[in-house]
Formats: structure tokens, sequence, C-alpha cells
């Protein structure tokens, strides 16, 4: 594999990086794969969540990959201990990834898993590679040469390469994305408030798939009311925001990287169309 970057430090990016991301991604889907068509174990990190050999076989997969890419590029994993802040937040440009997002939608077989590597610059996704093994899917978001804000974004599958466009707001009609497993009453209170203007129908859908599904054009918002890791939607946030879609902060901010000591974020919002004034239509935080 040809690497991406060498010498002293310029962040030159080669036009091929596409390509090895996508192979990368693509390589680890199907070590996950792998896994998911035989018995399993499951066990439990520290926060609870749920771990598979298929989140460890895709790490290893991943982070080889991104060091014979770049050797000297940082990276975060879900599943690796991150280094402290204040090393990290000296860092202009890394890798931020998730080897299997939606392990509850792997260990339930229902295909809502994904693969993400992100490229965050100065706190921003600029590129994005999601990778949903089960349906031999994978989405690519790059913002590094934009119009208008957004960037090129597209869907690899069985029918070739497809671009993707999130689509504007319909007067009268709104698709939500909803969490298969986060919502609760203030998922309801949302509700209410955009039904006052808008016919809504609500889709659920697992993991950082709930981004793609705006990018795709195939609906309007998805409010996650609830924390998340940084890693959770860092490649679905660049595929998104090159389709012309957007995550935002309650207060209507672009939601941005590696800006404090905690990996988290709080609850955000993101749309497929950043132009109608959300914060209008909806409750405060």
């Amino acid at each position: 594999m040809e690497r991406l970057w060498s010498g002293e430090p310029g962040w030159h990016i080669m036009p091929r990086m596409i390509d090895a991301l996508v192979n990368i991604v693509r390589t680890a889907g199907e070590a996950i794969l792998r896994v998911y068509g035989g018995d399993f174990a499951v066990a439990e990190k520290a926060d609870e969540s749920p771990l598979t050999e298929a989140d460890l076989r895709a790490h290893k997969i991943i982070a080889a990959g991104l060091r014979q890419l770049a050797p000297d590029w940082p990276l975060i994993s879900e599943e690796a201990n991150p280094p402290p802040f204040a090393i990290r937040r000296r860092w202009r440009k890394y890798w931020l990834v998730d080897p299997l997002d939606g392990t509850r939608e792997f260990i339930d077989r229902n295909g809502e898993f994904t693969v993400n590597i992100a490229l965050i610059e100065d706190g921003e996704p600029v590129v994005g590679v999601v990778g949903v093994p089960a349906r031999e899917t994978i989405y690519v978001g790059d913002r590094r040469e934009r119009e208008n804000g957004a960037g090129r974004a597209f869907r690899l599958d069985a029918q070739g390469e497809t671009p993707l466009r999130a689509r504007a707001l319909r007067a009268d009609r709104m698709v939500v994305v909803a969490s298969r497993r986060h919502g609760g009453e203030r998922l309801g209170e949302y509700l209410r408030a955009l039904r006052r203007r808008f016919h809504v129908s609500t889709v659920p859908v697992g993991s950082s798939l709930k981004l793609c599904v705006l990018a795709d054009g195939e609906a309007d918002v998805y409010p996650r009311l609830g924390p998340t890791s940084e890693w959770d939607i860092a490649a679905a946030h660049a595929v998104l925001a090159a389709a012309g879609g957007a995550v935002l902060w309650p207060d209507g901010n672009a939601l941005t990287y590696n800006a404090k000591d905690s990996l988290l974020n709080p609850s955000f919002l993101a749309v497929a169309d950043p132009a109608f004034p959300w914060r209008d239509h909806l409750p405060s935080a």
C-alpha cells in the first residue's frame, strides 16, 4: 500500500487517499462479516457497552492500514485508549475511528452496523468513509475541495458510484430519523413541535448509518438527544456535510471535535437542509 505522507510535516495528502481508505474499510468489513456469520462471544466494557471479536479485528486492520498510509498522523479509535487532552489538543490533523459502530445492531444481526474512518483537521471532519458491511455499501465524503460549503459525497455499492446530495426541506412533509435505542420523552417533545408545521414520519435506524440516510436524500433530520462519543459520528458527519447537510450543537453552531478533555458529545441535531431555521421550530436544549 502506498504511503500518503512521508518526510517533514506538511500535511500533504495524495489524491489516492480516498481509494486507500475505501480499501481499508472494505477489508475491515470483511473481517467483521466473518465473525458475524458464526457464533461469537460478547464482553462488556467499563462503560457497560458491548464488545465483540469483530470490534477488535476491525480495529487492528484499520490501525495497521492507517499507519502504513500516514505513519506520523495520530489516531484515536474507540478500541484504544486516547492520549490526554494536553497532548491531543496540539494536533492539527488526525484520524478518528470507530471500527464497529452499532455493536448492539451487530449482536442483534439486523445489518445496521458500520465501519468508520474520519480525517479531522482543525476540529472539523474533512474526509469520512463509512462502510455498511452487511449491505456491501460504502459512503464517502470529501470536503477538502468544497463548493458552496459542501464537497464531494458518493455511495459505492453493486450499482457502482452514486453521487449523494442531502435534500432541501419540503413545504409540508418531514422525515425524522430516530435511533433504534434512544429517544424517550425528549424525542417525543421534538416530534410534537415539528408536527405543528409538518406532516412527520419517523424512520428507525441504527449506528452512524442515520447520518448517511440524511446524506442520501432519504430523510430530513436526526435529533440526537443524549451523549455520543466523537468517533461515533465523525466519519458520517463528513459524509453528510460533503453532501450539503450539517451537524449542529443545540445553539445552532457547527459541531466540532477535539476541543475539550472529554470525547463525549452532548445533544446535537443532524440536518439535511441547514438553511431551514431549525431553532425556531424546536424546543430549547
